[in-house]
């Protein structure tokens, strides 16, 4: 395998010391997933990664990234030593990225981001070898990571960027150094911690700050901040894209069929009209559909051979992904979202639940985090969205009991403190032929549930 990083790279990058010479062929934080040849990453989270650097090196590790003297390390181990870890991980990521020929594209938004960076890693790759963060790989570590791990031949990459506070998203494109970037909705996720949706529009905004001159800033057509977004872009020079339904949308949505297990979309993108077959259910799949096309004709490629190549693409685990399990008697359909959640997801969420052939459905639902004092408002407000698309509702957690309490009466499940306590009273209710939602923001942990449903059966 070719060598990812020599010894000599990783130390000019850096600027670090490793007495060794080693070959590096892929970035690990975490020795859980960690692979034979990779460089293991000392960071510190809620636990010191160089406590973990003895059991890295164990399983293979080509070399560790450290500050400090790791515990249970033989004194000529493969150490490249650093200042701070995390300030090495980023240099590392800056000259990954200075050392690719990649096209970029970064992505951020409020809901979709994940699936919009998957979708365009499907999408790109019928043009050429394709990289893009792993899972949700978005933050401070997830970005440097994602550029340090950029294969040498990659002819694109796909980058997501996330955040929560304001003053997040400015430092992780600058890194990225993108030369398109897809804003795909601005909505109310974070308003606890930014205070408004202007500020989190603002926020989203601040990826053009680090797109490639002569770059093109990608923004839904739908948000009421679109002329706001669009004049930064022209003010840096940029060019603007837009996306969504509203009419005069550069990719525009003219219509979606769905079914069970996907949809068909029509979308015209500069006045031609493009059909798309998604195999992934939801109205806010095509939308993210309408958003990857923009990027694929920023970049000068096909739209009408991306959209060939969009069949390909299925929800990933927590994002939307279908499985059958067991219950007694029979089987009932697992759609599992429970990766995270904000009132437009969770929106989207149930209209695909609502479009199942079932017997009954169902949903799950744990609380929408970092939503501020009006929490408890918007909560409830999902209420009649519930009680259309369910046969019955569980929730858990404090805030979701406000939407439990604004349900009729012969749509309440059951509610719980949390998704421990929720996961084996669900498992008892389902039946043969019903249809489950499970869904909520990541610190509710639905993903429990989820375990508890597909407790026995292989993956």
């Amino acid at each position: 395998m070719t060598a990812l990083w020599t010894s000599d790279e990783l130390r000019a990058a850096t600027g670090g010391t490793l007495a060794a010479e080693v070959a590096v062929t892929g970035i690990s934080i975490d020795t859980r997933s960690l692979a034979p040849g990779d460089l293991f990453v000392a960071l510190r989270d809620t636990r010191d990664g160089h406590d973990f650097v003895a059991d890295a090196l164990a399983k293979g590790a080509a070399a560790a990234l450290v500050d400090r003297d790791p515990p249970g390390v033989a004194p000529d181990a493969p150490l490249l030593r650093v200042a701070e870890t995390l300030a090495g991980l980023t240099a590392l990521g800056a000259a990954g990225r200075a050392r690719s020929d990649a096209r970029v594209v970064g992505v951020t938004g409020s809901v979709g981001k994940t699936t919009t960076k998957e979708m365009l890693r499907v999408a790109l790759a019928a043009f050429g070898p394709t990289h893009a963060s792993a899972a949700s790989f978005n933050n401070h570590w997830g970005v440097p990571i994602t550029l340090a791990r950029m294969p040498r031949d990659a002819a694109f990459a796909v980058i997501e960027m996330g955040m929560n506070q304001r003053g997040e998203i400015a430092p992780l494109t600058r890194l990225a150094q993108p030369h398109v970037g897809v804003i795909t909705t601005t909505g109310t996720a974070h308003i606890g911690n930014l205070g408004s949706e202007e500020a989190i529009a603002e926020e989203k905004g601040d990826i053009l700050l680090g797109i490639e001159a002569g770059g093109t800033l990608v923004i839904p057509a739908d948000s009421r901040f679109a002329t706001r977004l669009a004049a930064r872009a022209k003010e840096t020079g940029l060019a603007v894209l837009t996306h969504g339904e509203a009419p005069g949308a550069d990719a525009r949505l003219l219509s979606y069929e769905g079914s069970e297990d996907g949809g068909r979309a029509e979308i015209l993108l500069r006045g031609e009209r493009i059909g798309v077959m998604l195999a992934a259910p939801g109205r806010h799949v095509a939308l993210n559909a309408c958003a990857v096309l923009a990027a694929v004709a920023a970049l000068g490629l096909s739209p009408r051979t991306a959209a060939a190549a969009l069949p390909a693409f299925g929800a990933p685990a927590g994002r939307g992904r279908r499985s059958r399990v067991v219950v007694p008697g029979g089987e009932a359909l697992l759609i599992d979202d429970s990766y995270n959640a904000s009132p437009p997801s969770i929106r989207a969420g149930l209209a695909v639940l609502a479009a199942q052939a079932a017997t009954r459905r169902i949903a799950a639902l744990g609380d929408m985090r970092e939503l501020g004092d009006e929490a408890p408002a918007i909560h409830a407000s999902l209420a009649p969205d519930a009680a259309q698309a369910c046969d019955l509702v569980f929730c858990c957690g404090e805030m979701m009991g406000h939407l439990y309490r604004a349900l009729p009466e012969g749509r309440r499940g059951a509610h719980l403190p949390d998704s421990a306590s929720l996961a084996p009273v669900l498992k008892q209710a389902l039946r043969p032929g019903d249809a489950v939602l499970v869904k909520g923001s990541l610190g509710s942990r639905m993903a429990v549930v989820v375990e508890a449903l597909t407790e026995g059966m292989r993956p």
